[in-house]
């Protein structure tokens, strides 16, 4: 087996691994085991568990990024793409089981690291928010504001009106409709220069 195709299994254990017993139980031994390899071989590429989870946490979110990034539409306007993207983000978090664990892990035990990755996974998100909404003020779809603001603001409405909102047994889940209409709400009738945009 090449040298890649080692890294490769290494690293697709050490997912499986986060994944299924988050941060703080799993071990360089247990990545050995699940990748059926020695555990020297793993320190061959990745020092520390560290610096394993840093690149897990990368390749989670080089393909985030990816997936969200192939949702976008250059003929779009800036709000079609918008919510487009908060779509893509929130089904890739509930699909993808590392990050699912890692805020399970984070409201259970308080991992710090499990924190940290949540936190650079936002952070990631923003960062690519904040892009995209600079361009719609380059191109006057929306008025220009501290686009850093915007992400965050964006982000997190959209995150709890479809998470947190539903935290709470008494409330009724909000459906795609109702959320898109929320942040139009709150957010498109705020910020757009043009009136007559439909979703």
């Amino acid at each position: 087996m090449s040298k890649v195709d080692k890294k490769k299994l290494i690293l697709a254990a050490a997912t499986q691994s986060f994944s299924q017993f988050g941060y703080k139980a799993t071990t360089m031994d247990l990545v050995a085991k699940i990748a059926n390899v020695g555990k020297g071989t793993i320190y061959t590429f990745f020092t520390t568990k560290e610096e394993l989870f840093e690149a897990i946490l990368q390749n989670a979110m080089l393909e985030m990024k990816d997936a969200i990034h192939k949702g976008m539409r250059e003929e779009d306007t800036f709000f079609q793409n918008l919510f487009r993207m908060l779509d893509l983000l929130l089904e890739f978090r509930a699909c993808h089981e590392l990050f699912i664990k890692l805020a399970q892990e984070f409201r259970d035990i308080g991992t710090q690291q499990a924190l940290e990755g949540l936190q650079r996974l936002e952070s990631s998100v923003l960062d690519y928010l904040r892009q995209e909404i600079d361009k719609a003020i380059q191109k006057e779809e929306i008025k220009s504001y501290d686009s850093e603001v915007l992400a965050f603001t964006i982000l997190k409405l959209y995150l709890a009106l479809a998470t947190d909102w539903t935290k709470s047994q008494t409330r009724k889940p909000l459906d795609k409709e109702q959320i898109m209409e929320y942040v139009r709400l709150f957010v498109l009738d705020g910020l757009t220069t043009d009136k007559s945009i439909k979703l």
